[in-house]
C-alpha cells in the first residue's frame, strides 16, 4: 500500500484493517502527513508487484486521478479507480487489475474498507475475451519503445 500525503490518513487506516483481518500489508508509505509525490508511491506499489513483493497494490490519494496515472505508467501494472465493490470486482475478473486505487476525498471509510476486503477475493476471470484484451494492451506496451522513437518532437 501507498499513498500521498492526501490519502495518508485513509491508507494508515486501511493497513491496520488489513493487518487486524489477519492478511499482509506493506506499508510503502508516505509515513507523513506533509505534502510528498504522489508519482513516488506509485512507483514504489507498481515496483512492488513487478519484483513480486505483492500480489496486488493499493494506492490512496485525494481523487485517485493522478496515482493511478502514474502506476499506469509502469509496463505490467494495471491499476484502476475503484469507488465501489462492482467496480473492484470487474476490475479484476475482466482487465486483471493489479493495482487498486481509491480517492480519500471521494469515498468514507467504511466504503474504503468494503472495497478492501474485496480485493483479495476478486480473480481474473480468464475467460477468452478477457485474455484477447489484455493480450492487445501487452502488445501495446512491448511496441511503445519503438513507436516512441517514430515521434516527431513537439513543435516540428
Amino acid at each position: 500500500m501507498g499513498s500521498d500525503h492526501a490519502g495518508y490518513e485513509l491508507k494508515r487506516r486501511l493497513v491496520g484493517f488489513v493487518r487486524k483481518r489477519g492478511d499482509e500489508a506493506l506499508d510503502l508509505g508516505t509515513g507523513l502527513s506533509a505534502p510528498v509525490e504522489y508519482p513516488d508511491y506509485a512507483e514504489a506499489v507498481g515496483w512492488a508487484i513487478l519484483n513480486d513483493r505483492a500480489e496486488r497494490g493499493i494506492l490512496v490519494c485525494g481523487s485517485g486521478i493522478g496515482a493511478c496515472g502514474a502506476a499506469n505508467k509502469l509496463p505490467g501494472v494495471r491499476a484502476g479507480i475503484c469507488h465501489d465493490t462492482y467496480t473492484e470486482y470487474q476490475g479484476v475478473e475482466h482487465d486483471d487489475m493489479n493495482i487498486l486505487v481509491m480517492g480519500s476525498r471521494v469515498l468514507g471509510q467504511a466504503l474504503a474498507e468494503e472495497i478492501t476486503a474485496a480485493f483479495p477475493g476478486a480473480e481474473f476471470s480468464g475467460e477468452t475475451r478477457h485474455m484477447r484484451r489484455i493480450e492487445k494492451v501487452l502488445r501495446m506496451e512491448r511496441a511503445f519503445p519503438e513507436r516512441l522513437a517514430l515521434l516527431k518532437p513537439r513543435g516540428e
